[in-house]
């Protein structure tokens, strides 16, 4: 059986708040696949995820972007997360009147739906069962907001899934523990039996360790300068920087 194409960028430009920060990116993304992306600060890699998930004030205005056949552009944000599109986000914000409790017993899938989730309580498995009476995110640390938002994400079991720096601000321990629940959240298939994909952003490359990676995008200047297998790249990047990786 053929791979079904998730996301597909043709042409994409991106701008916040009218201001190009992506150009002319060109992606496809099948099911099964986990894409990492690379690149310097400012280089349009957070922008680039929240224009596919359709965070203001970013916002794709040129090229093609099609997520499973459907116009990403036509949709709206929740229309995007209730179609399988879901983020944990760089530096997510704090709710004030929200627990983490109340908002996973939200986040529950039908009962009928059983195995769009991984078994395993990612709460627990992530050791942050302390926080399930805690506004979400006030006056968690980052490690503790990280995986949160990877908790997040797994209960939405989204079919696409944007990982921002997920690593970031994580010990080294808890990057082990982040990068194990990224990939039981890969591996566990749909209720159809569809697999799952995703985008990651990282800057440390220590989650590269512990996750499949299908291969990397180095992104410099809004566009995409480079695609080669994830540790390969992210190597050459450590070893001669940025510019250097766009060389062949």
């Amino acid at each position: 059986m053929s791979a079904e194409s998730i996301l597909q960028l043709e042409g994409v430009t991106v701008t916040a708040d009218g201001k190009p920060v992506c150009h002319d990116v060109n992606l496809t993304i099948n099911d099964g696949e986990t894409h990492i992306l690379l690149g310097p600060n400012g280089s349009g890699k957070s922008s680039l995820l929240c224009a596919l998930m359709g965070i203001r004030p970013f916002d794709i205005v040129g090229g093609t972007a099609l997520y499973c056949g459907q116009d990403l552009t036509a949709m709206s944000l929740d229309e995007r997360a209730r179609a399988g599109v879901g983020m944990a986000f760089q530096r997510p914000p704090s709710l004030t009147g929200v627990t983490v409790k109340q908002l996973i017993a939200a986040m529950q899938p039908d009962p009928a739906d059983s195995g769009t989730v991984p078994s395993s309580d990612p709460v627990e498995k992530l050791g942050l069962t302390h926080l399930l009476d805690r506004d979400i995110n006030k006056g968690f640390s980052g490690g503790e907001a990280k995986r949160w938002e990877i908790a997040k994400l797994t209960t939405q079991s989204p079919r696409l899934c944007l990982f921002d720096e997920p690593e970031s601000g994580v010990d080294i321990e808890q990057v082990k523990v982040v990068a194990g629940a990224i990939s039981e959240l890969m591996n566990t298939p749909l209720p159809d039996g569809k697999q799952r994909a995703a985008i990651i952003i990282t800057h440390t490359g220590f989650i590269l360790d512990g996750i499949d990676a299908t291969i990397a995008h180095l992104l410099i200047d809004g566009r995409i300068q480079a695609s080669d297998d994830a540790k390969q790249l992210f190597n050459h990047v450590r070893r001669r920087g940025y510019a250097a990786a766009t060389l062949s």
